[in-house]
């Protein structure tokens, strides 16, 4: 009998489905941060000597705690618009416990991080500024690639379906008529018709083996490895390789199909 062998293709599309509005969710909160913090002020690369505040009764130094706070408010206000924007999108579950230094060193790298770490005490000047705003296109543009891979990867599981629906329908239709009811003309066509169908099977495990073992090339920086997308797409699922399961599940129905089709025409002969 002839079920859904094709189960694990649609869970995997579902997967990718919801996997791609993930990805467009972060693309967005990247993008809104990073409008924002180009609307920042940068402040220069250190502050003018004698800083100097005025009082009631003329002037006086500014305090360095003063200076450090000043210095260090336009990182603490990069900081919070990450949390505001990207941290959402980047921790798992919504997990308040990471650190936010560890999310950023995550999606902007060490030096980034580094840079608007709460401790470093250093200034927002125009050259952090640049690094964050670049860390953000950067970033924007590997989300860009990922996007890409998995409209690859939808379109490949969409054809999927398309051979292994076909193969199906198929064979429930085939089965409602018994092989005894059937002449040997009769035997020989549908001997014929499920050849075709492990032929389709064949082809659609050749494609998908040639889509795993290669990867996107829009450019370096976004290049992204097929087997490895799957790897991370499907490892909570029954199979890593959802497509080449189905298929060999549906070759296998066909091989039955045929061994009992066969074992009718000799009789016939």
């Amino acid at each position: 009998m002839i079920g859904d062998e094709a189960a694990d293709v649609r869970d995997a599309l579902a997967r990718v489905e919801r996997e791609r509005e993930q990805v467009l969710a972060k693309r967005r909160a990247v993008e809104r941060f990073e409008r924002r913090v180009r609307k920042l002020a940068a402040q220069s690369a250190r502050p003018p000597e004698g800083t100097v505040r005025a009082t009631a009764c003329g002037t006086a130094s500014m305090p360095a705690a003063t200076r450090r706070d000043a210095a260090g408010g336009g990182r603490r206000r990069v900081r919070e618009l990450f949390a505001e924007t990207i941290r959402a999108h980047s921790v798992a579950d919504g997990d308040e416990s990471e650190p936010l230094s560890v999310t950023i060193r995550e999606e902007f790298g060490p030096e980034v991080s580094a840079a608007l770490d709460s401790d470093t005490g250093g200034r927002f000047t125009p050259a952090v500024k640049e690094a964050v705003v670049s860390a953000a296109v950067d970033r924007k543009r590997g989300l860009d690639g990922m996007r890409r891979a998995l409209d690859g990867e939808e379109r490949s599981l969409r054809a999927a379906l398309a051979v292994l629906d076909e193969c199906e329908d198929w064979l429930v239709r085939a089965d409602e008529t018994p092989l005894s009811g059937l002449g040997f003309d009769a035997l020989r066509r549908r001997h014929e018709a499920l050849a075709d169908r492990r032929e389709a099977c064949d082809r659609l495990v050749r494609e998908r083996q040639r889509r795993l073992g290669g990867a996107t090339h829009h450019t370096a920086a976004v290049e992204v490895d097929h087997r490895l997308l799957a790897a991370y797409l499907y490892e909570d699922r029954a199979t890593d390789y959802p497509v080449l399961a189905a298929a060999t599940r549906v070759d296998g129905v066909c091989a039955d199909c045929q061994r009992a089709v066969r074992d009718h025409l000799v009789r016939r002969v």
